[in-house]
């Protein structure tokens, strides 16, 4: 008699809708889809979609872009980065501080 686990995990049985690494997927997709929207790239990304590998775990997946979509994203993070260092440096974070400490 096989036991209740062998059960619940049968290829037969089985579906992503029931896997907590489909819905992380689904979520961050969801996530960058909104901030993709917002920076005015929805249409840049066609192939953006959640997904399963065999094993069962989650993937975002970007697709293919187009050369100017990525000079494009890499802008966009590259001022994010500005914007969050500019941030700790006028609000006295402490870890500059502190890193500074250790020369």
């Amino acid at each position: 008699m096989p036991d209740d686990a062998a059960q619940r995990h049968d290829a037969a049985t089985w579906s992503p809708l029931n896997s907590d690494d489909w819905y992380a997927a689904r979520d961050a997709t969801t996530a960058l889809r909104d901030a993709l929207v917002r920076a005015g790239l929805e249409k840049d990304f066609p192939y953006l979609r959640a997904d399963l590998n065999a094993f069962g775990h989650g993937f975002v997946e970007l697709g293919r872009v187009s050369p100017a979509t990525a000079e494009r994203l890499a802008e966009l993070l590259r001022l994010a980065l500005a914007s969050v260092s500019q941030h700790l440096e006028d609000h006295g974070d402490g870890a500059a501080e502190h890193d500074a400490g250790k020369d």
